[in-house]
């Protein structure tokens, strides 16, 4: 795992603020003055950032874009623009929404994307994989041990972990909640889904479903083993609808008063709103638990409207002069994945506001249109903010 440099916190810190000054505003500069001043000398003050990326996919057209003629693939200008952001956050999170099942390599309905893939996204500074997702069981459960066993692989040789599904109920056990150190902070990540689009009659090897006793079992198990931070990552909502549904809601409103600290869901394959909801922490006190509905398509074919862009969530998650997290505060950058002739010759992913103003850029400047009306169109809707 990457180890970050501390630096002085510039989040902003709602315990603390509502401490300041409850009826009013207080400055970052005073929010950071009081923090300094009430820690001993020898403490230290910093923030981590975990970043996220949404749905990761590889349709047929980007297998045989990316294919060159020695059988390998070139997936180089994928992630090309926000690599560094990956990099350079303390923990990267993606959604993995293919199987690596081994060729034939396919794409929709039942992806089996090549192992180079994975690994790709791996050196592009992601460290943690979520695979509990509906089209995790695409190959049936030959197809599903080999994910397993290539993510475990990987794991030994680069270090990225795997979240969300098991080779049996040992595993599970001991994988749910996933529990990462990240620079002295245990972060427990619960990855779920609403459920797969095939089955293969058995419970292992298989992944994490909605299933709210076992959901209530890893924030328990996570608060018992001393997580600084608890991560919901659910798989869930109406694909194509950029607003939550009721049955996303209610399932948040049921993890933040369960004790999650944050909740990130992926499926929807657009960018959904967000939410700030009350919770309560292990001692029962209220905290404030934000809510990713969707963060949308981090590359993929797809063309249809509002499938093209998606978020990059950085969270910032801030620690007082004891090592507690005091504050976890969202922030956005819109992304466009762009198809292969528009701006470059491959599928690659960019940050939105990077080409703002840069139409020359593309060789087919309807594209730099439709990004740039799907841009406001999508933060008028759901009020998110860059």
């Amino acid at each position: 795992m990457r180890k970050s440099s501390f630096i002085i916190a510039l989040a902003i810190l709602p315990a603390l603020l509502h401490s300041l000054n409850a009826a009013g505003q207080v400055d970052d500069r005073t929010l950071l003055r009081t923090a300094m001043e009430s820690c001993p000398a020898h403490r230290r003050f910093d923030t981590l950032t975990i970043s996220f990326i949404g749905d990761v996919m590889l349709h047929q057209a980007q297998i045989e874009n990316t294919r060159r003629e020695d059988g390998s693939f070139d997936f180089s200008e994928y992630f090309s623009d926000i690599r560094d952001d990956l990099r350079h956050a303390d923990l990267a999170i993606a959604n993995m929404e293919f199987t690596l099942a081994g060729a034939p390599y396919t794409g929709y309905p039942l992806f089996s994307a090549p192992d180079s893939f994975a690994e790709y996204i791996a050196d592009c500074g992601v460290d943690v994989f979520l695979t509990a997702n509906n089209h995790i069981l695409d190959k049936g459960e030959k197809g599903l041990r080999r994910t397993l066993a290539t993510y475990r692989k990987l794991e030994n040789k680069s270090g990225t972990r795997m979240a969300g599904s098991a080779e049996n109920a040992d595993s599970a056990s001991m994988n749910y909640p996933l529990m990462i150190n990240v620079d002295g902070l245990r972060v427990a990540i619960i990855n779920f889904t609403y459920g797969t689009n095939t089955s293969f009659g058995k419970r292992w090897p298989g992944t994490m479903l909605a299933d709210r006793q076992e959901i209530a079992g890893a924030i328990d198990k996570a608060r018992r083993m001393g997580a600084g931070l608890t991560i919901a990552l659910p798989h869930w909502g109406n694909e194509y609808k950029p607003f939550h549904s009721h049955e996303q809601e209610e399932l948040a409103q049921w993890l933040a008063a369960n004790g999650v600290d944050l909740i990130v869901g992926t499926h929807p394959h657009v960018v959904q709103d967000t939410q700030m909801l009350q919770g309560q922490d292990a001692e029962g006190k209220p905290k404030t638990v934000p809510v990713i509905y969707s963060l949308g398509n981090a590359i993929s074919n797809m063309s249809a409207k509002n499938t093209q862009i998606g978020l990059l969530a950085e969270i910032k998650i801030a620690r007082d002069c004891w090592g507690e997290v005091s504050g976890v505060r969202p922030g956005y950058v819109f992304l466009w994945s762009s198809l292969p002739g528009r701006l470059r010759d491959s599928h690659c992913t960019i940050k939105v506001k990077d080409y703002l103003g840069r139409e020359t850029y593309w060789r087919q400047p309807y594209e730099y249109k439709k990004m740039v009306d799907t841009y406001l169109n999508i933060k008028n809707l759901t009020g998110i903010e860059d």
